[in-house]
């Protein structure tokens, strides 16, 4: 993958060693018990199986602990780039330099490396749900503070697609925006003539609103905690109205239902707990030269 966001990356990984490390820059221990001129290899091993995500973070923090003691900068040799799948005992990634360094940046290159390989092993769940079916798996803004961009990354990385990044770039007309402006006919009006370049996604509850939706401009549709059957009946609705709709089922997804719901003709279906709820994958590193 090449769309690594490098400078959000970057940002976390200075704060994860500012919380690391402290004021002062320093691990009192590995100080204490490594000596300055010490080289050792280190390998960075997957303790179970899934997606790896996250892997430029290793020579991103490697690189910003070199800097804070003022040494090499090890070298890192990534076997298991981003995407791949990992087995228990694979090597991920292989780094030689100084051992201070390698140890001093061993928990934040871990602590992120195992959230974002998480992120895309969920992801990867679902897209092999979804295999075939023509429907594609969303995320949502349900993601850590300071780690949307990342988690973004690692849900294309497990086979996902990207939604809005923020509350800036796409305008969601949701029940608490509808009940504010009125009617959901009116809740577009006021975000178009306001933003009239900005894209506009309308959340539904009934086959009725989303004809309403529909009348007032809206051609991506969000379809809310809809029993599959009223779905369908959604579904079918809006693809006969003449213009191309893109339709995406949200609210209460789950592994064991997602087909039934892409059977309905969905372009896509959301899931939060992609970013929200995902368990880390268990990653080691270990000294071994």
């Amino acid at each position: 993958m090449n769309d690594f966001p490098d400078q959000a990356a970057r940002e976390l990984v200075a704060a994860a060693l500012r919380e690391d490390l402290g004021p002062d820059g320093r691990d009192v221990t590995t100080l204490a018990t490594i000596p300055e001129d010490q080289v050792r290899v280190g390998e960075i091993v997957a303790r179970g199986p899934g997606v790896v995500a996250g892997g430029p973070v290793i020579a991103i923090t490697l690189e910003s602990v070199a800097g804070l003691v003022t040494a090499a900068v090890p070298k890192v040799d990534v076997v298991r780039v981003d995407g791949t799948r990992i087995e228990r005992g694979d090597v991920i990634a292989r780094v030689e330099g100084p051992t201070r360094v390698i140890l001093m940046a061993e928990r934040t290159i871990l602590n992120i490396l195992s959230r974002l390989s998480g992120v895309a092993s969920h992801t990867r769940r679902w897209a092999d749900a979804l295999e075939g079916t023509g429907t594609m798996v969303l995320d949502t803004r349900k993601t850590t503070p300071g780690m949307r961009l990342l988690e973004k990354y690692a849900v294309r990385a497990g086979g996902g697609t990207n939604k809005r990044l923020g509350l800036y770039d796409v305008a969601m007309i949701k029940d608490n925006h509808k009940i504010a402006a009125g009617s959901v006919a009116e809740a577009y009006r006021l975000v178009h003539e306001k933003f009239p370049d900005v894209a506009i996604q309308v959340e539904v509850e009934t086959p009725a609103e989303a004809h309403e939706a529909y009348d007032a401009g809206a051609r991506f549709i969000m379809c809310d905690n809809m029993t599959v059957p009223v779905l369908r009946e959604t579904v079918e609705l809006l693809r006969g109205l003449g213009e191309p709709v893109e339709i995406e089922a949200t609210g209460g997804m789950t592994l064991d239902v997602v087909a039934d719901h892409a059977a309905t003709g969905v372009d896509y279906v959301s899931v939060g707990g992609l970013t929200h709820s995902s368990p880390i994958i268990d990653i080691a590193l270990d000294l071994v030269g």
